[in-house]
C-alpha cells in the first residue's frame, strides 16, 4: 500500500486493517512455531503425534504460549471480520468461538498417547471439537459473501480431517490428514484476511 493510500485511510479503516492483519499472520506464526518444535523435540513424531502433544513436558510452555498467541490473533481477526463484512453476524462469532477454544486448549493439557483419559484431557478434546466445528461452520458463513468454493471446500476438509483423527486411533494416515486440514484452514484464514484487507 502506498503512503498516499495510508494517509487517506480513516481511523476506523486503520483499526479494521490492523485487526485483519492479525488474521494474516496467525496461521504462519502458529504453524511455524509448531513445526519448529516438532522437528527439534526428542521423541516427537510428526506422522503419529498431534501438535497438542507439544504442550507436554518441560518445554511444553512453548506450545501453550503458541496456543495463546494464536487465540489472541484469531480473536482480533474475528473482530476485523465483523467490521469488514457488515451484516455478517455468524462468521465473526464463530471465529471468536474458535479463538476461545484455543485458549481452552492452552489451559487444559492433552493426555499423553497411550494413557487413560483425564479430566483435563477430556476438556482439551471438547475444546478442540467445539472450536474446529465452529471454524468449519464459519468457513461456510464466510463463503456466502467471499470466496465461496474455496471457503466451503476448506470447511469440508477441516471437518473430514477432525473426523479422521477422532476415529483413526493414532493411525499415521489419520494424523497426517488432520495436520493437512489444519494447515489448509490456517491458510484460508490468511487468504480471507488479505482479501478483506484490500477492500477496506
Amino acid at each position: 500500500m502506498t503512503t498516499t493510500a495510508l494517509a487517506d485511510c480513516t481511523p476506523a479503516q486503520r483499526v479494521t486493517r490492523s485487526l485483519l492483519g492479525y488474521g494474516v499472520i496467525a496461521g504462519p506464526v502458529y504453524v511455524t512455531a509448531a513445526l519448529a518444535q516438532a522437528v527439534t523435540r526428542d521423541g516427537f513424531d510428526l506422522t503419529r503425534d498431534a501438535w497438542s502433544m507439544l504442550a507436554l513436558g518441560p518445554l511444553g510452555w512453548i506450545q501453550t504460549l503458541n496456543f495463546v498467541l494464536a487465540a489472541l490473533m484469531s480473536g482480533a481477526f474475528a473482530a476485523g471480520l465483523g467490521r469488514a463484512l457488515p451484516g455478517a453476524r455468524w462468521a465473526p462469532r464463530l471465529v471468536a468461538v474458535y479463538a476461545a477454544s484455543l485458549l481452552g486448549a492452552a489451559a487444559f493439557e492433552a493426555d499423553p498417547v497411550g494413557t487413560s483419559v483425564s479430566w483435563h484431557g477430556m476438556l482439551h478434546l471438547v475444546a478442540g471439537a467445539v472450536g474446529f466445528t465452529a471454524l468449519a461452520v464459519a468457513t461456510f458463513a464466510v463463503g456466502k459473501r467471499l470466496l465461496p468454493a474455496y471457503s466451503r471446500a476448506t470447511g469440508v476438509v477441516l471437518l473430514a480431517g477432525f473426523a479422521c483423527v477422532a476415529a483413526g486411533g493414532g493411525a499415521v494416515w489419520a494424523n497426517l490428514t488432520f495436520t493437512a486440514a489444519i494447515v489448509l484452514t490456517w491458510t484460508w484464514m490468511s487468504v480471507v484476511a488479505v482479501k478483506l484487507y484490500k477492500t477496506v
